[in-house]
């Protein structure tokens, strides 16, 4: 099952999702309600709601099941009579992986170290002013316009509360799966003419990440029925139909349920934060290639869907 946000007629409405179209859940609840003589007056508040660990769970999967029959079920919407919306708007957390594919290491110049010798690179971005949705413009910022790049990213979206969760128990506390792009600003240098310290290198790294608009998330979450295993995906991203990152998220270091493990020995994730679990290689930097404006990015998840992002130039 995939289910998403969007904007139509001026409301926020939650559906099902697939590349023909959108059916709103309430419709849709309703309408199998009435058809199979089942009982539905309900509220949903969130997408949270019609994923693994809600309260509407068995009801979104048992609607899903009889509109898979299309019989007197409601008509699709098409996607490009709506507005798709980040799915988790405001997830209390936004964590992020850096150099969590060996292939995206090597290819930035360091060497990759095993699995057992290291632990995952936990970084965050302020979900509030970098969440963008699916098939929304990304303006360049104008206080750095050069050197941005791509990252296509798997994301995981929890389901319940979770502290110091063994892997082998990670993924029951998931809801889905979603597509990240963590666009990044490769040459970001705050006061050029500063005094230089020991951190600036690092810091510079970081706030290139947390730019307004440098996560780009969607087109809608995929709960754990339709991705069984985190770990068998295709990946592919393009700008401007070429093909840039083609991996799999099996060449992942730290797969989702050691990240989910990791992080949180030491930190306390709740229902709606966001896990994103690192690029594959193909990045631009490693290219000499970065975006501009008129560029667009197809960011593609096996079994989610594809991410669209369009590159608008820096405001004046």
């Amino acid at each position: 099952m995939r289910v998403t946000r969007y904007r139509e007629d001026g409301q926020t409405r939650l559906g099902f999702y697939d590349e023909q179209g959108l059916v709103e859940f309430d419709v849709a609840a309703r309408a199998w309600a009435q058809a199979t003589e089942s009982d539905w007056n309900g509220t949903i508040d969130s997408l949270l709601d019609l994923l693994p660990n809600g309260r509407c769970y068995e009801t979104a999967k048992a609607v899903e099941q009889w509109l898979s029959f299309g019989i007197d079920s409601p008509p699709r919407t098409d996607l490009n009579e709506v507005q798709l919306l980040v799915p988790i708007p405001r997830p209390n957390k936004l964590f992020l992986l850096a150099g969590n594919y060996a292939a995206h290491i090597e290819e930035g110049g360091e060497t990759a170290s095993e699995r057992a010798a290291t632990f995952p690179y936990v970084f965050m971005k302020p979900p509030s002013t970098t969440l963008v949705a699916a098939n929304a413009p990304f303006q360049i910022p104008s206080v750095s316009p050069q050197n941005i790049d791509w990252e296509l990213e798997l994301a995981v979206v929890i389901g319940r509360t979770a502290k110091g969760i063994a892997e082998a128990d990670a993924l029951s506390y998931v809801a889905g799966y979603t597509v990240i792009n963590d666009i990044s600003d490769r040459q970001f240098c705050p006061n050029p003419d500063r005094k230089p310290r020991e951190r600036d290198r690092f810091f510079d790294w970081l706030h290139g990440k947390w730019h307004d608009g440098f996560c780009p998330c969607g087109p809608c979450i995929a709960d754990t029925v339709a991705i069984p295993d985190p770990q068998s995906l295709q990946m592919k991203l393009t700008v401007n139909d070429n093909i840039k990152q083609d991996a799999s998220t099996g060449q992942q270091i730290f797969p989702v349920a050691a990240v989910i493990e990791f992080i949180s020995s030491f930190v306390t994730l709740e229902p709606g934060d966001i896990i994103s679990t690192g690029t594959p290689a193909g990045v631009g930097k490693a290219r000499g290639e970065f975006l501009g404006p008129g560029d667009q990015m197809v960011a593609s998840i096996e079994g989610i869907g594809s991410l669209v992002t369009t590159v608008e130039a820096a405001a004046a």
